[in-house]
């Protein structure tokens, strides 16, 4: 089985290819490697070779993680839907946070960051399609939620991010993509660029890449296939 430093190496080769292919600015597409499941041993290894970013869903599992691997140069995103209960543990131990869909969400955020801690980084979850097991916001709720972020300022509003329903085909797996990218077109403004589009994962990475994904999120490709079975 190829190492993760082998499998981590393919993926940036692939987000090369791509971003040269659809004559995207070379480092323009940011890698964020989803450890959500893995043990800090791995995210380790994906240190070592040089990935700095990395993404977890599940908030207990999250900080023992961040507990064990304390002190290393680890940029953390949490990706997972966000439970009220949770938004505290989000807010002091998180750098960026993807998957806002409420103004309550933003709200509990901003009000727990710490004071000593650079703003928190976030991103608006947008549901492109109507697949129901997927959460985020439709477009108009996007665009009440932009609106409204100059109420909370400990937090960073970076950008969009959308989970679309899987497709088969290349033209299929960029439609969403490109609504999004079209979405952030019509909400950015010159104080809010919005300049982040968190979008696509190891199936349909270059489909995100050619619509415009400022960081794609991979895991099975660089950590292999999960076993959620091990908790």
């Amino acid at each position: 089985m190829p190492s993760i430093m082998t499998r981590l190496e393919s993926v940036r080769n692939q987000i090369q290819t791509a971003t040269e292919k659809y004559r995207r600015p070379a480092g323009s597409v940011q890698l964020l490697a989803v450890s959500k499941t893995r043990p800090a041993e791995d995210i380790l290894q994906a240190l070592t070779a040089g990935q700095r970013r990395f993404g977890e869903s599940y908030i207990q599992e999250a900080l023992e993680k961040i507990e064990q691997l304390k002190g290393q140069p680890i940029e953390w995103h949490y990706i997972g839907r966000i439970q009220g209960n949770k938004t505290r543990s989000i807010a002091e131990n998180f750098d960026w946070v993807h998957s806002i869909e409420k103004s309550k969400q933003l709200r509990r955020l901003n009000d727990q960051r710490p004071e000593h801690l650079p703003r928190l980084n976030v991103c608006l979850q947008v549901k492109i399609d109507d697949e129901e097991s997927k959460g985020g916001l439709g477009p108009e709720q996007a665009a009440e939620l932009v609106a409204q972020m100059a109420s909370y300022p400990r937090l960073h509003l970076r950008g969009l991010m959308t989970l679309p329903a899987p497709s088969d085909t290349l033209e299929a797996q960029r439609r969403p993509f490109r609504l999004l990218r079209e979405l952030r077109d019509r909400l950015a403004t010159p104080e809010l660029p919005l300049e982040t589009l968190s979008m696509g994962m190891s199936n349909d990475l270059e489909a995100a890449i050619a619509e415009g994904a400022s960081l794609v999120r991979i895991g099975t490709a660089i950590f292999g296939p999960r076993d959620y079975s091990a908790g």
